[in-house]
């Protein structure tokens, strides 16, 4: 586990370092290719999530989801189901609150939750992915668990990163769900899943 420990922080400190006309740069091109991308383009609900500590921004593919009239979730901290998410619908006048984590998120209201299997695409941040399409997270393992069974639903997730997060290989542990394409803003990562 120390290894999986050392290149969080690694990656962590290298996705920090980035200026912020290369965060806004990224963020461009991402909603270039987010925005071609078929399985956005077809979809009507999909999830995203709100940058932290680095991340890859998708605010400007959030805000061009409503002008095409998709509707946007966030993930949402369980309340009751501790290491698990919901995804919570997302509007420009949502309530918001820090979680625990100091990220915000939708104001929790029963109605607005979208279960995973009615959702087409997930969009996941991450800490760094490889050649495999291996991701390693933040190391809650909220996406993990959300994700396990995702061929058995509609849901296609798509993990969206820097160029800076990747890295040769990822020491991969039992519960780690790899991801069948990754997104960075030049390039298209797609990945066989069946050899995991």
């Amino acid at each position: 586990m120390h290894s999986r420990t050392t290149l969080r922080e690694t990656i962590r400190t290298r996705r920090n370092n980035l200026s912020s006309e290369d965060q806004q740069q990224a963020s461009e091109l991402l909603l270039k290719r987010l925005s071609a991308h078929p399985k956005v383009q077809s979809s009507q609900t999909i999830a995203l999530y709100l940058a932290n500590d680095g991340e890859l921004d998708p605010m400007l593919i959030i805000k061009w989801c409503w002008q095409q009239g998709k509707q946007v979730y966030l993930p949402v901290l369980h309340p009751f189901c501790s290491g698990h998410l919901l995804f919570l619908l997302f509007e420009d006048n949502s309530i918001m609150s820090k979680n625990h984590y100091g990220i915000y998120e939708p104001k929790l209201e029963v109605n607005k939750v979208c279960p995973l299997d009615q959702l087409d695409v997930l969009c996941t941040p991450l800490v760094a992915f490889d050649n495999s399409g291996a991701r390693l997270g933040m190391g809650g393992g909220f996406y993990d668990r959300t994700l396990a069974h995702w061929q058995q639903h509609q849901v296609f997730p798509i993990g969206l990163a820097h160029e800076c997060q990747q890295v040769d290989e990822i020491p991969v542990e039992y519960w780690d769900i790899p991801l069948p394409e990754i997104l960075t803003p030049t390039r298209s990562h797609q990945f066989t899943i069946e050899s995991f």
